[in-house]
């Protein structure tokens, strides 16, 4: 590729892994299982996968950093459950807790945290990625 031209009869990527750089990637990763409800596919000392299946994408990677998390998140993951209430009460009960990233009260989804901090947002049920 050269000049932002695609080179003919190059695929384009596919979205493989969210890679989360955390404090304990064991416990992280177990957190998130739990939450999408899928098995830990692979786990070294300081590697961590989650994923539906070793086959489909994308996966989450959970890697050792020494840093805690300081600031908000530029990037976060949206749950996209039945019932927001009902999801919301059952990831609290995981280990989540409310954060405030200056959302207000009046938007249609919850903020959360994760155990180490990291912000993700549980929507109100949707039927497509444009609804």
């Amino acid at each position: 590729m050269s000049g932002g031209t695609p080179s003919i009869g190059v695929m384009p990527s596919s979205f493989y892994q969210l890679v989360i750089d955390c404090h304990d990637p064991h416990a992280l990763a177990r957190f998130w299982a739990a939450v999408l409800d899928q098995p830990i596919l692979y786990e070294t000392d300081d590697e961590v996968i989650v994923g539906a299946d070793k086959h489909t994408y994308p996966g989450l990677i959970f890697g050792t950093a020494p840093d805690r998390k300081t600031v908000k998140n530029r990037l976060h993951i949206d749950l996209d459950p039945d019932d927001q209430a009902a999801e919301v009460e059952r990831l609290l009960a995981l280990g989540a807790r409310h954060a405030d990233v200056g959302q207000g009260d009046d938007v249609p989804w919850v903020v959360l945290a994760d155990p180490e901090g990291n912000e993700f947002c549980v929507l109100r049920p949707h039927r497509s990625l444009i609804d």
